[in-house]
């Protein structure tokens, strides 16, 4: 439920029908435009009578929001939420690019890369220190080690880290050595996970499941912020159909349906979608022209020799011609929107 205030509304007024509802057991989220002030209810709003609100005379309008997810509603936060992290915002007209190995491997490799990627215009070095692998024999990944790579080489660099997180017991590393916590497909709907980090403030980018809609992808967010952590980031990497061209389909669509729905910023995840190299490029402009605030790709120097999804890393020149590519489209489509 979405209570708007009159204009002319005083705090002591504004603060009265909050603790009413307070009173009534409702969570209060508040959101203060240029114009109005407006405040989101959250909780069993179902056998409330909404009418009764206007007995006090500052309620200019209450809003029932059919979704069942409510924070992350564009209808309680019509603004865009920016996520700032260190010196790069996401979010906004700017396009924030995510850059890097998909597995730290050495720190010799994630320097090459992330040396490269720096130099082409990408904003965060991205690096999988803990890796989800479908088989229990191919590369793991190099655990917290490789997450103190990462931290090392991005400060050499100052560039922000994600990396992704598979298991709470690996919170604490992550507060001290990343940036940006990603938690991965598998782990959507990991709900004690998502609760553990509703807890903190670091900013979580939170990836679409193989087979989720976009409603449940939205509920998984809400999981986090209803926590108390509202630094949510949104990925489209890419859902599990019949077509086996791709690794994974694209979901181009879900950029617009986010972008009415919710507040958040959505990334896109054009290598796990493509499984290909030479599908990314394309990819991540239909993902810019479509809307999306940043992209996160994987580059690796030698990709034949990875030891994990090379087949789907651009070499450092590819990338550094996509961004290049990337940044025109850009600075086109701001300057219509202008």
């Amino acid at each position: 439920m979405i209570i708007k205030m009159k204009k002319q509304s005083t705090k002591e007024q504004i603060k009265k029908v909050q603790n009413h509802l307070k009173a009534k057991g409702f969570e209060i989220h508040d959101s203060v435009g240029e114009t109005y002030h407006i405040f989101g209810v959250v909780g069993d709003t179902a056998q409330f009578d909404t009418r009764s609100l206007y007995a006090f005379e500052s309620v200019d309008s209450v809003i029932r929001i059919q979704e069942p997810f409510k924070k992350v509603n564009r209808k309680l936060k019509n603004e865009d939420t920016l996520i700032k992290v260190k010196d790069v915002t996401i979010g906004g007209p700017n396009l924030t690019v995510m850059a890097g190995p998909c597995s730290v491997e050495s720190k010799q490799q994630v320097d090459i890369i992330a040396k490269a990627v720096k130099k082409s215009g990408a904003h965060i070095l991205r690096g999988g220190a803990y890796k989800p692998r479908t088989s229990p024999y191919t590369f793991q990944g190099m655990g917290k080690e490789g997450l103190k790579i990462l931290n090392e080489v991005g400060q050499k660099y100052n560039m922000p880290i994600v990396s992704e997180l598979m298991d709470k017991d690996h919170i604490p590393e992550f507060l001290e050595y990343v940036d940006i916590i990603q938690i991965g497909a598998r782990n959507m709907q990991n709900f004690a996970l998502l609760k553990e980090l509703g807890k903190i403030d670091k900013p979580v980018m939170l990836k679409r499941g193989f087979s989720n809609t976009i409603e449940e992808w939205l509920m998984s967010a809400e999981y986090i912020m209803a926590g108390g952590n509202e630094n949510v980031i949104l990925c489209e990497r890419g859902i599990r159909t019949f077509e086996p061209y791709t690794r994974n389909t694209l979901d181009i669509s879900t950029i617009p349906i986010i972008k009415k729905l919710s507040h958040l910023p959505v990334i896109i995840d054009p290598s796990h979608a493509a499984g290909h190299w030479d599908l990314v490029e394309s990819l991540s402009m239909a993902s810019i022209a479509a809307g999306a605030d940043g992209l996160i790709i994987e580059v690796h120097h030698e990709p034949e020799n990875a030891l994990s999804d090379g087949a789907q890393s651009l070499k450092p020149k590819k990338f550094d011609d996509l961004m290049i590519k990337a940044n025109n489209l850009t600075t086109v489509l701001n300057k219509k929107i202008s």
